[in-house]
């Protein structure tokens, strides 16, 4: 008991104004309001708590930025319906903001009214959340060749937001611009291309990145591009026949789709349509004969052009094609290779025989090199056995 009194009487001392120009530095750390920063999200709820480890039932006070009260105690001064109570007691202060707006950022101060009063700040820091983006600049349809300029957009974020833009799914820069619009940013981000036949049906999504989003907001347009057709023949067999059913397909690329697809051959309208069926872009001949042998031509167009492509058909005889024995051409052009070949390397050897005859030499032979024949040399050297080792022998 003793030392509790002793210990209420220190923290009284700390805590009232007994103690004459006592320095405000040197107050007990029981005796000050102890707050903590908040930081909430736009329309959100704000809960503002100042505390205290000790108090003699002094009240508490929170005030807003503007230094007007809000609470005194458990007295509400400001008449604003969005701010409640939660919790009052001699040791803590509670107060609520509901629906907090970009305004309400501030700093809010804690007062506990001792003599002198003890004061802690704490500041309220409000996230603006970023408005769904807006893409802009879109001309449907473009037309290839043309330069677009796309513009994503968000308003309302604070701080600024980060626009990011995506080419199907792989990320492409923009040029970001930031405006301030009181305590909020507007944020665009633009997108400058030229546009060809590949960015025809290609899909530009702005996605908008911010602290107060869980994740990204994002908006996506599909470009459409408009240019000339291009047309290609497919066929269905390698090697047609006398006989067999052959397709013929007239591929078109183009938008609008180049309609409609118009077939001929050789320059004239088809000769049998009876046997040359045309569905739409197909041509189809139900049984091919030598007749049929010829140039096909498919043409096509839309507003922007027209095109056209040929097919040379051949048709061939599928008991000739059975009796085809060995390319006998092809045998003939190997064999005349390898004969080729032979006679090079028969010229080459002879002329290594040529350039190496009757050089072949023996130590006998030596010191005969000067006699005017090799019969002569032959006779110096027999009669020259002392100097044996210095002989030459030639053979022919």
């Amino acid at each position: 008991p003793f030392c509790t009194s002793v210990f209420i009487f220190v923290l009284y001392t700390c805590c009232t104004d007994l103690i004459p120009h006592r320095d405000e530095k040197y107050l007990h750390p029981a005796c000050i309001p102890i707050t903590q920063n908040v930081t909430v999200v736009e329309g959100a709820i704000a809960n503002m708590t100042c505390r205290v480890d000790y108090n003699d039932n002094t009240s508490l006070q929170w005030s807003n930025p503007a230094q007007q009260t809000l609470f005194f105690g458990d007295k509400k001064a400001l008449r604003d319906h969005r701010i409640e109570l939660v919790r009052a007691s001699s040791q803590e202060l509670t107060i609520r903001i509901n629906d907090v707006s970009l305004s309400d950022e501030g700093l809010y101060t804690c007062s506990l009214f001792t003599m002198p009063v003890r004061t802690t700040k704490a500041f309220l820091t409000v996230l603006g959340v970023p408005g769904r983006p807006e893409i802009t600049g879109f001309t449907k349809p473009a037309m290839e060749g043309d330069v677009v300029t796309l513009t994503c957009t968000t308003s309302g974020s604070k701080p600024a937001a980060t626009i990011r833009w995506f080419r199907n799914d792989k990320e492409v820069q923009g040029t970001k611009e930031v405006n301030a619009t009181g305590k909020s940013f507007t944020v665009r981000s633009s997108l400058q291309f030229q546009v060809d036949k590949r960015d025809d049906g290609v899909a530009y999504t702005c996605s908008v990145e911010h602290v107060s989003l869980s994740k990204p907001y994002m908006t996506t347009e599909v470009l459409e591009v408009h240019y000339a057709p291009h047309l290609e023949i497919a066929h269905s067999l390698i090697i047609p026949q006398e006989g067999q059913y052959f397709k013929l397909e007239c591929v078109s690329i183009g938008n609008p789709i180049p309609e409609p697809v118009e077939w001929s051959k050789d320059g004239g309208e088809l000769p049998d349509i009876e046997r040359m069926i045309v569905e739409g872009r197909e041509l189809t001949i139900t049984m091919l004969n030598k007749t049929d042998n010829g140039t096909y031509r498919c043409e096509a167009s839309n507003h922007l052009g027209s095109s056209s492509a040929e097919y040379i058909l051949f048709v061939y005889d599928p008991n000739a094609l059975g009796q085809h024995g060995p390319d006998h051409a092809l045998i003939g052009g190997v064999v005349a290779v390898v004969v080729f070949i032979t006679l090079c390397l028969i010229i080459v050897l002879g002329r290594y025989l040529a350039r190496h005859k009757g050089t072949y030499l023996t130590h006998e032979a030596k010191g005969a090199e000067d006699a005017p024949d090799a019969d002569t040399a032959i006779i110096n050297a027999e009669g020259n056995h002392v100097h044996a080792e210095e002989k030459k022998e030639y053979f022919i």
